[in-house]
This record gives structure tokens, C-alpha cells and sequence, in this order.
């Protein structure tokens, strides 16, 4: 029995590994077969075919199109990692579930992401760096100084530390797999159609709510073990976790505060959504912040790996005799 329960161990850390030395080698898997592009196109397919004159109609809707998608990707995903298994043999079963897992989450690309930002307005090119921010917030570009560039830039890097890598971590942690790719559905559903103004409100009001709750754990875990990445890296840990206890709660997400107070105390700036909120003090925020906080969200999610996702693992291997 043990030596069963110790092979899912192995068998969970090394996809794990796996995953994250092929994000952080290759980066993001070609956007014909990623698995986030496809859910994404599901979505807008069926996007414009849920809208109801009734309330009640899109709500429902709503929650059909959330259920549906969800079940679209973690089903399959189960399936081929089960065949895979049993018809191909070990090695197999661990590349293909380490390549699926991964396109769950992404490190490296938030660095292909904001690395550039940081370059451009370094060279004084706002212009350029404004380009690189659609790929990461709504913001209108044209609206922002130098300053809120980089503030939207570490602010996508801390927001999704969570809803990028960390969740991912924890539900693949609880469910495998298919919990990851489960997680990554509920996001990009969140992304596309959870907002409140009018066209939204409805069809997106499951998986908005969905998406805040499968997040509440997670971000409040990524948030603290942030404040031990600070310590880790020679950054302001006892500000950041001043700050996350006081600015927490100022953003409208009842999730993104967590990280967005601990960010910003860690790297002792003021982060700020004109018109929305503002988190932490100060107002030197340079270049070699975006940088900075890279470094957080990187050793931040090395963290949640060790102290979060290895406890489970451990506890389902040792208990529930899996």
C-alpha cells in the first residue's frame, strides 16, 4: 500500500516539474493547439447565442454555457490521460499530463509580456510600451502615463501569480489534471464574459461567481507566502505584509487585493487604477520594479509548489490511500 501511495507521489511531483521546466523553457504552447486558446473560442462562439431578452433566460444561460465548457476540456482531459496510461505505458502518461498541466498556467509569458515594457520605457519609448499592455489589462493604453504603465504592469504580474500559476497549482494539487484544466476553463470564462455592465451581467454572472470562489483560497495563500518570497529576496516583507493587512480590501475583487497589497508593499510603491484604487505607498515606481516583481512571482509560485501543493499531495498519498 505505501509503495502504491508513494508511486502517485513521485508520479504527481514529477508532472509538476515537468510542467514548470517546460513553461519556463518554452514558454507558451503554440495557440493552435492550447487548450485556453480553444476554451476561449468555444466561448465566443457561444457567446452572441445565450443573449435573451429575459433576465432569467441568460442567467440560466449562463450557467449552462460555464457547466458546458468546463466539462468540454476536464472530461477529454481525464480520458486522454487515463488511455494514455493504461495503453501507453508510464513515461508517456507523465509527458502528456506535464504538457497538458501546463497549459494551465503561465510564468514565462508574463515575462515575454512585461520584460519589454520595462525595456521600453527604459529607452523613454512610452509609446512602444503602451503596445505591449493589451496583452496583459483592459486599460486604454493611450489613457496612461509612465507611471500607470508600470503600475498596470506589476499589477497584472501580481494578480496573476494567482489566477495564472498559483490556482492552477492548487487545484491540480486537489484534482490532478483535469482540476487544472477544470481551473483554466472557470478563468477564461471569468475573462470573457464575467463583467457587470449590461451585455454581461447576466450571461456572466455564474462564472464571474464561480471564478471568485475556486479563487478565494489560492489568492489568499499566494498573497502571504508573496510576503515570504519579499523576505527570501531582500525586499520590504514586513511592509508588504503591513500592506496587504490594510489595502486588501480597496479593489472591487474580492480576490486581487490580496496579491496587488502584498506587491506593492514588497516592493515599497503605490499601485494604482486611476479611478478605481490605490494600494500601498510611495511614488518611485521605475522600470526595475516590473523586473522586481517577476523575481517575486517567480520564487512566490516556487513557494506555493513546496508549502502548499506538496502538502496535499502528501496527504492524499499518505491518507487517502490514493
Amino acid at each position: 500500500m505505501f509503495t502504491a501511495n508513494l508511486s502517485f507521489l513521485v508520479d504527481s511531483l514529477l508532472i509538476l516539474f515537468l510542467a514548470f521546466l517546460i513553461d519556463m523553457t518554452f514558454g507558451e504552447i503554440p495557440d493552435r493547439i492550447h487548450p485556453t486558446v480553444w476554451m476561449g473560442k468555444v466561448i465566443a462562439f457561444f457567446k452572441p447565442k445565450i443573449r435573451s431578452q429575459n433576465a432569467r433566460v441568460e442567467i440560466t444561460n449562463g450557467v449552462l454555457l460555464g457547466v458546458g465548457v468546463i466539462l468540454l476540456f476536464a472530461v477529454p482531459t481525464y480520458i486522454t490521460i487515463f488511455l494514455v496510461r493504461h495503453l501507453l505505458g508510464w513515461l508517456p502518461y507523465i509527458i502528456v499530463s506535464a504538457i497538458i498541466f501546463k497549459s494551465s498556467f503561465a510564468l514565462k509569458f508574463m515575462q515575454k509580456c512585461t520584460v519589454p515594457i520595462a525595456k521600453a520605457i527604459e529607452n523613454g519609448d512610452c509609446d512602444r510600451a503602451r503596445r505591449f499592455l493589451p496583452y496583459i489589462v483592459r486599460r486604454d493604453p493611450a489613457t496612461l502615463s509612465e507611471r500607470h504603465i508600470i503600475s498596470a504592469a506589476v499589477e497584472s504580474i501580481a494578480e496573476s501569480t494567482t489566477d495564472g500559476v498559483t490556482s492552477p497549482f492548487f487545484y491540480f494539487a486537489l484534482f490532478g489534471v483535469p482540476g487544472a484544466v477544470a481551473y483554466r476553463a472557470i478563468n477564461t470564462l471569468d475573462s470573457m464574459v464575467g463583467y457587470k455592465d449590461e451585455e454581461h451581467r447576466n450571461i456572466g454572472w455564474f462564472s464571474a461567481s464561480i471564478d471568485t470562489l475556486a479563487n478565494y483560497v489560492p489568492a489568499r495563500l499566494t498573497a502571504w507566502l508573496m510576503t515570504l518570497a519579499a523576505l527570501v529576496l531582500g525586499e520590504k516583507w514586513r511592509e508588504s505584509q503591513k500592506i496587504l493587512r490594510r489595502d486588501k480590501g480597496n479593489t472591487a475583487s474580492l480576490n486581487a487585493g490580496w496579491t496587488l497589497a502584498a506587491m506593492a508593499g514588497a516592493l515599497g510603491v503605490q499601485l494604482e487604477k486611476p479611478g478605481c484604487y490605490k494600494l500601498g505607498d510611495g511614488d518611485g515606481l521605475a522600470p526595475a520594479h516590473i523586473i522586481r516583481a517577476l523575481r517575486i512571482m517567480v520564487l512566490t509560485a516556487i513557494l506555493f509548489g513546496v508549502l502548499v501543493v506538496f502538502p496535499i499531495l502528501f496527504f492524499k498519498a499518505l491518507f487517502l490511500g490514493i
